[in-house]
């Protein structure tokens, strides 16, 4: 399996570098993570940005021009009910989301693709549970 290189940072290597006013974030090399567990998923590939708890207080966020979103307030914010297929898309890379870059920029839905090996089954696995898991952060 081919590692791939992301721009975000593991919580345990996390480096978010001052230069000359600017922030600077290392890429590392994609983690394999179990797509069966969206807490796992969450933790290695959103926590960095969007922080542990999913307020958008991730290590890498200060050196984002535009700040993470905060995942726990995605239900309140659509009247009550969770955006099941706004956030599937956005974790595809199917949706604009400012702070993930373009589409040509590495986008989980393409990396999950590659980790799994081009098993589609595997890759619809990880999307379900990551989305499941951030539905349970929903504030109350």
């Amino acid at each position: 399996m081919a590692k791939y290189t992301i721009p975000v940072l593991v919580l345990a290597m996390a480096s978010v570098f001052s230069v000359a006013q600017q922030k600077e974030i290392k890429h590392v090399p994609v983690k394999q993570t179990s797509a069966a567990s969206g807490s796992q998923m969450f933790d290695t590939y959103c926590a960095v940005c969007h922080g542990k708890d999913g307020k958008g207080s991730g290590p890498a966020a200060s050196a984002l021009k535009t700040p993470p979103t905060d995942l726990t307030t995605l239900t309140q914010k659509n009247g009550g009910t969770f955006p099941s297929a706004h956030v599937t898309k956005a974790i595809q890379g199917d949706t604009a989301i400012p702070a993930h870059g373009t589409k040509e920029m590495p986008i989980w839905g393409h990396l999950f693709w590659h980790i799994s090996q081009g098993h589609n089954a595997e890759v619809q696995m990880r999307l379900a549970n990551l989305n499941k898991y951030i539905e349970e952060m929903q504030a109350k």
